[in-house]
Formats: structure tokens, sequence, C-alpha cells
């Protein structure tokens, strides 16, 4: 497998596969965010989804993929901590915001600052007409936002600290893209990469959760939030996995835009899952976004 994957880096073959799989974590984040959001605690659901990925993971990265190169132990320090305080300040935002409003922004703020980072990194150039497309997500992106926390009804009183909290995060989500892009090229297997990222970064925030769950007074039943641990595990995994391996196989750049199509995904997630209302606007708003992901993708 891990053969087979390094055998299509620089082609149109690996392009393409770049491309599936980064539509795919879109699809799949989309629903690994809105786990997180939904009834329960986002701490309490964070911290089982991140329990569950680790135990899943740990026979991978100790039995059955070689293990990493002794320069890998820095780079998973640094993964470790940048993904860590991306998962406080995403926990924060989804506190004080609703997940319609406080998504758009995370998502939308991360690709741009990806994008000059892959340039500054990797030495990745984007076309003018790339830049256009860049342009129209974002307008897509921050437009969907700016209607939503016009139109939300609730978290009035705790919107513009989720906001500020959302943007900051999404500069996060930046960092550990392109840092996590430059750990997946680092080591000769990318699933070496992938199996010890999984159980290292699944440390922290099941503890953390354990020690919130023990303090509430009203403590929510386990059996529950440890089913949506399961099922977020599962899709971490199809989620930041598949962007990562779309980062080793082409573009990081390209890739980080595509994947911010979850924004769309997140929309009909709220409409459909959530309840909450879609009308015309939205509409048009989230066609830009998916409009402009086709014109960075073809605009090369």
């Amino acid at each position: 497998m891990s053969d087979w994957l390094l055998s299509l880096e620089g082609t149109e073959a690996g392009h393409t596969l770049a491309l599936i799989l980064a539509v795919s974590a879109a699809i799949l984040h989309a629903f690994f965010g809105a786990l997180q959001k939904g009834r329960h605690d986002p701490w309490l659901s964070r911290g089982a989804m991140d329990a569950s990925y680790g135990l899943m993971a740990a026979p991978f990265a100790l039995f059955v993929f070689p293990w990493p190169e002794p320069h890998m132990w820095p780079i998973f320090a640094g993964m470790f901590a940048i993904h860590l305080v991306y998962k406080i300040l995403q926990g924060m935002a989804y506190a004080r915001g609703a997940y319609t409003v406080v998504y758009p922004v995370v998502r939308g703020t991360g690709p741009l600052f990806t994008v000059i980072g892959a340039f500054l990194i990797f030495g990745e150039t984007f076309s003018a007409g790339q830049w256009l497309g860049v342009a129209i997500l974002l307008t897509g992106i921050f437009g969907l936002a700016l209607y939503n926390y016009i139109h939300i009804e609730v978290d009035r009183d705790t919107l513009v600290p989720a906001l500020v909290l959302a943007f900051i995060t999404g500069a996060f989500v930046a960092l550990y893209t392109t840092y996590d892009a430059y750990g997946i090229r680092a080591t000769a297997d990318p699933f070496t990469f992938l199996s010890w990222f999984f159980f290292i970064d699944a440390l922290a925030m099941p503890v953390y959760a354990t020690y919130r769950w023990r303090k509430m007074a009203d403590r929510p039943a386990l059996g529950p939030l440890a089913l949506r641990g399961v099922i977020g595990g599962v899709i971490a995994f199809g989620s930041f996995g598949t962007i990562m391996l779309a980062t080793r196989l082409d573009k990081v750049g390209e890739a980080a835009v595509l994947r911010e199509t979850s924004t769309v995904f997140a929309a009909l997630i709220g409409w459909i899952v959530l309840g909450e209302k879609v009308g015309p606007r939205r509409i048009i708003l989230m066609s830009l976004i998916a409009l402009g992901a086709i014109v960075v993708e073809f605009g090369g």
C-alpha cells in the first residue's frame, strides 16, 4: 500500500487521488465538527473521539507499520503542541457560538493562511485564476458566516467572542495543515506518520474530558458519549488522514482549499440534522464556495 501510494507522488494519477482525498476530507470533517458541537458538551465529545481514535491507532503504530525515524520525534512533539492548542481554541469557540456561524469562520480563515504558508515553506505558487478561485471561495465562506451572524437567534451574547476565537482557530488550522504536510513528507512511510499522529494526538484531551466529566453536577451518560466517540474516531481517520495523504501526493495549498468545501457540507448538516433554515441567500453563498474550489482546481 505504501509503495503504491509513494509511486503516485508527482504524477497525474496522484493529483487526481489527492483531489478525491481532499473532497472526502471535506465531507467527513463537516460530520466530525457536527459531532463535536452536537448535544454533548464539546469538550467531552472531543475527549471521547480522541480516546477512540488513539486506541484504534495504537496497534498499527506499535506493531504494524515501521517505527518512526529518530528525526521524527521532535516533529511529533511540535505536532502534538500545535494540535492541542487548536483543539482548545476550537472547544472554546464551539462552547460560545452556533455551529453554522463558528465553523465557516474557522474553515474560511484556514485556507488563506495555508496557501501563504505553502508558498513560504514548500515554494508552491498559485496562478491568477487560482487566486480568483480562492477569493470566490472566501467570499462564500465569510458571506455565509456573516449571514448566519445576522440572522442567528441563539448564543447572541457570546457570539462576538466566539467569532474572535474562530478566527484564531482558523490560523491554527493553517498552521497544523502546513506542519502536518511537512511531517508526513519527512518520513519514508506516510502510514507511519499517520498511525503515530493519531496515537500521540489522542493523549491529552481524554484526560481533560475525564476531569471535566467528574466535576459536573449533572454528568451525561457514558454510553451515548462513548458511541459518539467511536463514530467520531472512525470519521477522524477519514477526515484528518485523507487530507494528510493528499498533501503528501500533491500541493498543500490546493488540498487545503478543496477541503474547505466542508463549509457547504456543514451548512447542509445544519439544515438536515440540526434543523437550521437554509434559504436562497445561503444556497447562493454555498454555491460560491463550491465554485471557488472548482476554479482553484482547474485554474492552475
